[in-house]
């Protein structure tokens, strides 16, 4: 989701104990679904640092970065379900979509998510996510 293409009304400025808290809901969430992994995926521009983390806690070694294909026990990890554009492209990559998670520390307020999506929080509402790892690039493009 892009600034120009939407209203924002407000920030939401995440800190780095919001995203620790963040993570452990949402390695529990991931944990309670049962699903089996051994690799994760993500994509660079958002997904990297959140992917790290959640890798940690599962002690999974291996981090797809960018890739065309997803394979089989792959769990996707990003930082925000918003739109659902990045959801879209990523599922049509996956090797076995009926046995996907896609994981998300934060997930846009809305009536219907995905059924493979997995979230720590949602938002109250169009408020922009600011995470610690944007805040640079937030702040030079609000100056």
């Amino acid at each position: 989701m892009t600034r120009s293409k939407h209203q924002w009304k407000g920030n939401l400025r995440l800190n780095w104990t919001d995203i620790e808290t963040c993570v452990k809901i949402l390695s529990n969430k991931i944990r309670d679904t049962g699903f089996e992994f051994e690799k994760i995926a993500t994509v660079s521009r958002g997904g990297l640092i959140p992917a790290r983390l959640i890798a940690d806690q599962f002690d999974v070694k291996t981090i797809l970065v960018d890739r065309h294909k997803i394979p089989a026990k792959t769990l996707f990890v990003d930082d925000i379900y918003d739109s659902g554009k990045t959801f879209r492209k990523i599922i049509s990559q996956v090797k076995s979509p009926e046995s996907f998670v896609y994981a998300t520390l934060m997930a846009r307020n809305r009536t219907k998510y995905p059924k493979h999506l997995v979230y720590a929080k949602k938002t109250k509402g169009m408020e922009y996510v600011v995470f610690p790892w944007d805040m640079i690039e937030h702040d030079l493009k609000n100056n």
